[in-house]
């Protein structure tokens, strides 16, 4: 019985332990307290990091393209998940956000109620992101309209409905660790910072385990589509066999060396791209080409 209450007292204690270290872990508010956001910079983290593609309304384009109004819809294994709106209405968007309330969100995944977000806002990737570039995103995403479309809900059954299970995962998942490690020259690292951080080229690219997390060992290996139909390529440089010159030329003009033409997400991707200097997709190649294959 003395060893059956010891056993019933540990597993207590490490189950309270476990339960602090899945609490939502924020930033402290002296990590964005110096910082001055630049909104021409911004507006440049802006399109690198995709926010467009995903929190725009359905079909959006042009002008439209910046009213975060949300409402995509991103199937996945656990469930579908519904893009929030984060346009500037203080009511339904994140118009009263503060700088901080961004910077928990993106790389954190925490909300200013102090809730776990759902790794469907892929901070599992903005984690690697510099302060300094969310401060500019902040002041970029204020100069945007407001919208008062209220956001949906996701549309999630049991036991992936419940969000405190949500720390678990980043515990076994959340990392600021590149996946290409290493000293790189100064232009394959700002590649990699654009490919790993604000594109996170690896959510979609690189295959999941069973609990969604990503697979490094297979690096931008390709993946199936969330979707159901087909699959997302591989893009390591042997299965890719494309020059440094190709992808520049894709991410500029969505056009492969085949004459291929890019289509699906993929085509706000090369939009995005190509809004950035050519340096910066000239650095993405350059990372590209050194990642390690994966047959």
């Amino acid at each position: 019985m003395r060893i059956m209450r010891w056993l019933v007292v540990l597993a207590l204690v490490g189950a309270g332990g476990l339960y602090l270290m899945a609490r939502p872990q924020p930033l402290s508010a002296a990590a964005v307290a110096d910082l001055t956001g630049d909104a021409v910079r911004g507006e440049q983290v802006f399109w690198a990091a995709g926010c467009a593609s995903c929190h725009m309304a359905a079909d959006a384009e042009g002008g439209a393209e910046l009213v975060l109004s949300g409402g995509q819809k991103f199937p996945s294994d656990f469930g579908t998940f519904v893009a929030p709106n984060i346009s500037q209405d203080p009511e339904h968007g994140i118009g009263n956000w503060s700088l901080l309330d961004l910077a928990n969100a993106i790389t954190r995944g925490v909300s200013p109620e102090g809730e776990h977000y759902y790794p469907s806002l892929p901070y599992a990737s903005y984690a690697k992101m510099e302060l300094r570039d969310v401060a500019d995103l902040y002041a970029f995403l204020k100069t945007l309209p407001a919208d008062p479309t209220p956001s949906q809900p996701h549309e999630l059954g049991f036991p992936f409905s419940l969000r405190d299970s949500v720390g678990l995962w980043k515990i076994l998942f959340l990392s600021d660790d590149w996946a290409l490690p290493g000293n790189l020259t100064p232009t394959a690292a700002r590649g990699r910072y654009i490919a790993e951080a604000l594109a996170h080229c690896g959510e979609c690219h690189t295959p999941r385990n069973a609990l969604g997390g990503m697979d490094t060992a297979r690096w931008l290996g390709g993946a199936p589509n969330p979707s159901g139909e087909g699959r997302i390529p591989n893009i390591t440089p042997a299965k890719l066999g494309w020059t440094a010159g190709d992808i520049v030329q894709y991410l500029t003009t969505g056009f492969t060396p085949e004459y291929d033409s890019v289509g699906g997400h993929m085509a706000h991707v090369v939009e995005n791209m190509a809004r950035l200097p050519e340096t910066d997709r000239q650095a993405v190649a350059e990372y590209l080409l050194a990642v390690p294959d994966v047959e």
